[in-house]
């Protein structure tokens, strides 16, 4: 039985099999393969079969190491053998093995990549080599305790380490069921500590099971229905919740922002400070210490003493509408490189992993994240998965080759941030989150605003001092009561509790007595009681009294006189210095520009310290402003058009190649030889309406080859027909290598 060779197969597929063949394993693109010859030896590399491997499920993964077993990758074999091996239907496995190359050939005659057994499994389906000789081995006078040890080996992997294989004994003076089995060469001894059990064996000893264990069906996932407007509207609660806490980080984080460790990250400290001061759970706070950071709303300041500060795109996303404050935080979720999973956990050298620690960064992470949005997202709108362990094994057996050791772990996660992001809602995934995946971020926030309930223009005052908003409010409305009380509980209806303090904050802010009366007798619903009004006239009636300005210097002198001079002089009108006392002046400007100013002017100013000691003013280091991390841009997958252009150039390469192989080659010119003669050889072709075989360098310095029919060569360029594609093409002469007539051999 023989087979095409893998280069072959690849010629003989029309240009949709290899663009999609493409798209499905883009690594093989890049950089562009010269013909087809290249792309086959990519297609069979050990890495990129690797890689490739990952996308396949339980059962095709199966199917390809059921294909090793039967040796595929060193001979061809029949889809009868190894159908034997299986009772489900393989045809849909092996298209889609087909389809990414990783099996080519008939049905009489399937291949594999020779490099398949180390990029998949060197013991596949839990098999060890072959010994052909054992073929059909009599197990009928093993003991119990041998049985044992070949059914533990059968189960695989198929290697074990002992003592008992140091040494390899005869029959008659073997103690141990190892040096038994040993003995009579049903193990294969490959070290000093290690045995093997033959392929023939393991399967002589699964019997009717050749494969093991393998589930070869998806196992069941538990779900239930749950009403799309309920799930919807709960999400859209989350996510207002999620955004008022991002909104408190903001706010604390700008008055006292924590400081950047030296190791990265915030310190846990900081961290527990947060959450105390947003009332929420630790896990919740470094949920959002990442997503502000992702986002780009704060940033490290990479000062010498670096801080966590809001950047100017914070007051951006404060000034946007809920929806769309949402819609930036669930896309920073989504896209997030990082695993805030593993914040509190250790690492290898047991140190604690901290928000923002680099050791969390995790570049497949959203690739991950999506994948279980989109498991979800197959269900019917309001289709619940509430176990996550199944939703777990589910994915597991769709990609047994993803997510490593933490695999079932980034399930969990996935659905824990998510809800706590608002894209998932009681165990469904809402429509502005089924919206966010598939359509961006802006048809998202349209979708969140639809979800949410109409703003209310009114809340309820009651005679404990809260107040109580039955609904999302309006956004003027929710400004000015959050001036005058603060949050004591959110959720459907948020509560609000009026304190002194709180009322002195609307007093700060430029509200008076008369403006936050007006606001509750305008707006509540429910009388107001009389305790909130002498409450506010109380708090009136203390601010204020004792008061403060900011100033960047000041100057004193015991001479009113001198005093007077300065403040009437027109340098004081250019620094603004104003009079607070008789012998006092102060100015916005920092002292040395103030004392600058005055010498000019013709006084003699000195600076003085705490102590009223005279000091030396020098001049201080530059400053930077804080500038936010840069984040790598997610490439753009290829289009079909791009994809089928670098199918055409593989054409071109293999025709190039065909041409060079069996053509008459003659008057060769290269430009190592003198560049007068390359373009003296095409511009003979051009008179004549020859073709020529150029070699070239295109713009990303990959060698590739035509066959070109020049029409123009001149200014550095040559013009002419692709034969490939039947373009107008142009090549700078720079960039060719050589150059040679061919002859037609129709002639």
């Amino acid at each position: 039985m023989s087979g095409t060779t893998l280069a072959e197969w690849l010629r003989a597929q029309d240009d949709t099999a290899l663009v999609a063949l493409l798209r499905a394993r883009p690594d093989l693109a890049t950089p562009p393969p010269a013909d087809t010859a290249v792309l086959a030896a990519r297609v069979g590399s050990r890495a990129s079969v690797a890689r490739a491997c990952e996308e396949l499920d339980t059962l095709t993964l199966t199917v390809l190491e059921a294909l090793l077993v039967l040796d595929a990758d060193q001979r061809p074999v029949r889809l009868a053998d190894v159908a034997g091996l299986f009772d489900v239907d393989l045809r849909p496995a092996l298209d889609l093995l087909r389809a990414r190359v990783l099996v080519w050939g008939g049905d009489d005659a399937l291949s594999t990549p020779p490099a398949a057994r180390d990029a998949v499994n060197p013991f596949p389906c839990g098999l060890g080599r072959s010994v052909p000789s054992l073929a059909g081995a009599d197990l009928s006078g093993l003991g119990e305790d041998e049985l044992r040890v070949l059914g533990a080996l059968a189960a695989g992997p198929p290697v074990g380490q002992t003592k008992d294989a140091a040494h390899v004994v005869s029959l008659a003076g073997a103690r141990t069921p190892i040096q038994k089995l040993l003995a009579r060469g049903l193990l294969v001894r490959r070290d000093a500590l290690t045995v093997e059990l033959p392929r023939e064996i393991g399967l002589a000893v699964r019997g009717d099971r050749p494969l093991g264990g393998i589930t070869t069906a998806e196992p069941p996932l538990t779900t239930l229905h749950r009403d799309p407007v309920t799930v919807d509207s709960t999400g859209g609660g989350e996510a207002l919740e999620l955004s008022r806490h991002v909104e408190a980080l903001l706010t604390a984080w700008s008055a006292d922002p924590p400081a950047v460790l030296r190791s990265g990250g915030v310190g846990v400290r900081e961290l527990r400070k947060l959450a105390k001061e947003l009332d929420v759970e630790e896990r919740r706070a470094a949920l959002l210490v990442e997503l502000v950071v992702n986002a780009g709303l704060v940033a490290d300041s990479e000062g010498v003493e670096p801080e966590w500060v809001p950047t100017p795109q914070a007051d951006t996303w404060l000034a946007a509408a809920p929806e769309h404050r949402w819609a930036t935080l669930a896309q920073a979720w989504l896209d997030l490189p990082r695993l805030p999973g593993l914040i509190g956990r250790r690492d290898e050298r047991d140190r604690l992993l901290n928000p923002l620690a680099p050791e969390l960064n995790r570049p497949a992470a959203p690739r991950d994240r999506r994948r279980v949005l989109e498991a979800l997202a197959a269900l019917p709108p309001g289709t619940a998965a509430p176990n996550a362990d199944e939703l777990a094994a589910v994915l597991a057996w769709r990609a047994p080759r993803r997510g490593g050791r933490l695999r079932d772990e980034l399930v969990r996660w996935a659905v824990e941030e998510g809800t706590a992001v608002g894209v998932l809602s009681l165990d469904a995934l809402t429509a502005q989150g089924r919206t966010l995946l598939t359509e961006g971020p802006g048809p998202a926030a349209k979708r969140l605003g639809d979800a949410l309930p109409a703003p209310v223009d009114h809340f309820l005052v009651q005679a404990d001092l809260t107040v109580v908003a039955p609904g999302r409010l309006e956004p003027d409305l929710a400004d000015e009561i959050a001036l005058v009380a603060d949050v004591e509980s959110a959720g459907g209806a948020t509560v609000f509790r009026v304190r002194e303090e709180s009322v002195r904050r609307a007093f700060d802010a430029g509200r008076t007595a008369a403006d936050l009366h007006e606001l509750f007798r305008g707006k509540s619903r429910t009388p107001v009681p009389q305790s909130l009004t002498y409450l506010i006239d109380d708090a009136a009636r203390k601010h204020g009294r004792l008061r403060g300005g900011a100033a960047g210097s000041f100057l004193r002198c015991d001479d009113p006189v001198l005093v007077t001079e300065v403040a009437v002089h027109p340098a004081a009108e250019r620094l603004e210095l104003r009079k607070i006392a008789p012998t006092v002046l102060v100015s916005p400007y920092p002292l040395a520009e103030v004392l600058d100013g005055l010498r000019a002017a013709g006084f003699a100013p000195a600076a003085e310290g705490p102590d009223g000691r005279v000091l030396e003013l020098k001049a201080g280091g530059r400053r930077t402003p804080g500038r936010g991390r840069r984040r790598s841009p997610v490439p753009t997958p290829p289009s079909d058009e791009q994809l089928g252009e670098l199918v055409r150039l593989v054409r071109a390469g293999d025709q190039a190649a065909t041409t060079t192989g069996g053509a008459r080659v003659s008057v060769p010119g290269h430009l190592g030889a003198g560049p007068s003669a390359t373009v003296g050889l095409l511009q003979q072709a051009a008179r004549d309406g020859r073709a020529v075989l150029v070699d070239f360098v295109d713009s990303h310095g990959t060698a590739a080859r035509r066959v070109i029919k020049p029409q123009v060569v001149g200014g550095g360029v040559l013009e002419g027909v692709d034969v490939s594609y039947g373009d107008v093409r142009r090549f700078p002469l720079h960039r060719i290598t050589s150059a040679a007539l061919v002859e037609d051999d129709s002639q």
